[in-house]
């Protein structure tokens, strides 16, 4: 019977499961994930649950993997160097959604050309300067292609690309083959990162497949999209940008596998995040704007998720102003503690010790620092290098090796370039503190949250009396956050308009108070009227008490903390494609096309026409991404203007869906 393996690289586990003719769990593994290469961290993970099952590398008929790289690389600044080419746009268009940022120093152009509304050449396309710009060696490692009114008439993309393959040889990324909607500097923005990514992503996918040979696994490998399909790892190379939230839409692939349920909120916690997305009649919700990260919005089809900075690895904060202080958590993710020490115990002991014994606080205790290997540190300013250099190989305390307030801001700028890692006082901590876990140092743990325990709020007082009672405070913490961000997703999903933001609704008194179930001569209740599915390997330790708070029932599958890996592999091989009608003229309907524009006397044949192109791409896509059992569906949406006593027909959109489940190898 055929067995499949599926793999997600998280912040911080890669895991690893084995699923049974897409029914049964027969193991799974986890491995800490390797941020300078990922691939090392899925080796680790995939061999783990090889050795656990016992299973025959034969029986494998299919791998497929799920990966945080294209997310986690747009929202940190990272990638190649991309080269844009924009046509028949004026240079004021490169400030339009943020394109001008995203470019940051990479190169581009801006040439005449393009077409107008109707597919019509609107302006020449200017070989001649494109050629004299490609010449000059831009130094790019892939380019981006956006012209105007592309998805209309893409002559003027496909005929610069060409150029830019002769030229150069480099991959090229046009803007009409990520998306057929209209938005020129969307669809360039879109493009451009799509091209920023290819590199990365192809090492990614090169590694992994180069991993699974050498444990002997001969399957395909599959990756998932950003709405949680599947497609071939060759598709991916293509469109990286296709991959941004692979791993949370995995998980919701994973929820509904594992429960079964149609109507649900979906929280996953993970090390660095919480993503929160809602299921719909067992779907997940797509977001109808194109996918966020980061301060990008896209054009890339994806699940309709909000993305908190709160997870087991969040840094707790104490607050120190006013009289209460307290404590809050993230949005930055530090390594916990307890695993640093399980890393370099000698080190974090002895400073940790060293810090009891002093007679007040410091500043840094319980924090400490050390460099991440293999990761290119060109371009550093020079008290970046200083710094980086004081740092060195080890791991070392934080007030070892920051000399003035401005080292501290260096730090802070060698975090954002990966350069280093930073470790603190986390919620795996404090559950380590009050015995919910066990996975590494919990003598360290202890000590840790004893340091910050100590710190003075804003009135004298002590932010806990000991380790435990910060640990219990730490976890309230989270309970509340969590809280917030189910409630926020639940409002932002609503249909009814409350007159608020989401995040205001979530936190407003009444709300609040509704949750403490206030009886007074008024009563409020509030909560929340769908089930919630608590996701990650840290879910049983911490949901319990957010269904509790929220009046919710909440579901802990048995997997929970392995539901990526399911998701990774479980799901459905989808391909969508679609296209425009158009009536330029009374009488005459034109079908934009691949191939330019083509014009029909009657709208319902020219629908039929575009119907059948798009049907034909489709499946040949999903067959090509190793779909078999291949269903097509296809959604008209037409638009028409009421002219006198008539009906006129002003456009159509339509959009095609070939569906069918990966093959599996025998």
């Amino acid at each position: 019977m055929a067995l499949l393996l599926g793999v997600d690289t998280g912040g911080t586990y890669t895991d690893a499961v084995l699923i049974r003719d897409e029914r049964d769990v027969v193991a799974s593994a986890k491995a800490l994930t390797t941020r300078h290469d990922l691939a090392l961290g899925i080796g680790e993970a995939v061999a783990a649950v090889l050795a656990k099952s016992g299973a025959d590398v034969a029986d494998i008929g299919l791998a497929s993997l799920s990966t945080t790289l294209a997310t986690n690389a747009l929202v940190e600044g990272q990638g190649g160097r991309a080269g844009l080419v924009y046509i028949g746009f004026g240079r004021a268009d490169l400030q339009a959604n943020g394109l001008a940022e995203a470019l940051g120093g990479d190169p581009a152009i801006v040439l005449g050309g393009g077409h107008n509304h109707a597919g019509g050449e609107a302006a020449a396309l200017d070989k001649e300067a494109l050629l004299a710009w490609l010449a000059a060696d831009t130094g790019a490692s892939a380019y981006a292609v956006a012209a105007q009114f592309a998805t209309r008439n893409p002559g003027h993309e496909l005929a610069a690309a060409e150029m830019i393959r002769a030229v150069t040889g480099k991959p090229v990324s046009l803007s009409h083959h990520l998306s057929a909607k209209l938005n020129g500097p969307k669809r360039a923005l879109t493009a451009l990162l799509n091209a920023r990514l290819i590199g990365m992503i192809a090492r990614l996918i090169d590694k992994a497949e180069g991993k699974l040979r050498d444990l002997g696994i001969d399957a395909p490998l599959m990756v998932v999209r950003g709405d949680g399909a599947l497609i071939s790892a060759d598709q991916a190379r293509e469109r990286p940008i296709e991959t941004i939230l692979s791993g949370p839409a995995a998980s919701i692939v994973g929820a509904r596998w594992l429960t079964g349920a149609d109507h649900a909120l979906v929280s996953d916690i993970g090390g660095t995040t919480t993503d929160v997305a809602v299921l719909r009649a067992g779907k997940p919700a797509i977001d109808p704007e194109g996918a966020r990260v980061g301060p990008w919005r896209t054009m890339v089809e994806a699940v309709a998720m909000r993305t908190f900075g709160l997870g087991g690895d969040s840094e707790v904060n104490v607050r120190d102003e006013g009289l209460e202080g307290g404590i809050s958590l993230g949005p930055r993710r530090v390594v916990p503690v307890s695993l640093m020490a399980a890393e370099a115990g000698e080190v974090v002991h002895a400073a940790l010790e060293a810090a009891l014994r002093a007679s007040a606080p410091g500043e840094h205790d319980a924090r400490f620092v050390r460099a991440v290997p293999g990761i290119e540190a060109g371009g550093l300013a020079e008290r970046e290098a200083a710094l980086l250099e004081r740092i060195g190989a080890a791991v070392c305390p934080v007030g070892q090796v920051l000399r003035t307030r401005m080292d501290g801001a260096a730090l802070t700028r060698l975090v954002r370039r990966g350069l280093v890692q930073v470790a603190g006082v986390t919620p795996s901590d404090a559950a380590h503190v009050l015995g919910r876990l066990d996975a590494w140092d919990t003598e360290a743990a202890r000590m840790a949250l004893e340091l910050v325990a100590r710190k003075r709020t804003g009135s004298g007082n002590r932010v806990a009396e000991g380790p435990e009672a910060l640990a219990q405070m730490i976890v309230d913490r989270l309970t509340y956050q969590t809280s917030l961000a189910l409630s926020e997703t639940a409002f932002a999903e609503e249909e009814v308009d409350f007159g608020l933001p989401p995040a205001a609704l979530a936190a407003h008194v009444l709300m609040q108070k509704g949750l403490d179930r206030h009886h007074g001569l008024v009563r409020i209740e509030s909560g929340l009227a769908v089930p919630v599915i608590g996701l990650g390997a840290s879910a049983a330790s911490y949901y319990p008490a957010v269904g509790a708070r929220l009046g919710a029932r909440m579901i802990l599958p048995e997997h929970a903390g392995v539901a990526n890996a399911i998701g990774a592999v479980v799901g459905r091989v989808t391909i969508r494609r679609g296209g425009t009608v158009t009536s330029p003229s009374e009488g005459r309907y034109r079908v934009h096309l691949e191939t330019g524009p083509e014009d029909y006397a009657a709208s319902e044949v020219a629908m039929a026409a575009l119907e059948d192109v798009l049907s034909a791409e489709a499946r040949r896509e999903a067959e090509a991404a190793g779909a078999v059992d291949i269903h097509v569906t296809a959604r008209r949406e037409v638009r028409e203007a009421q002219a006198e006593a008539r009906r006129v027909f002003l456009e159509a959109e339509i959009v095609v869906e070939a569906s069918g489940r990966p093959r599996i190898a025998v």
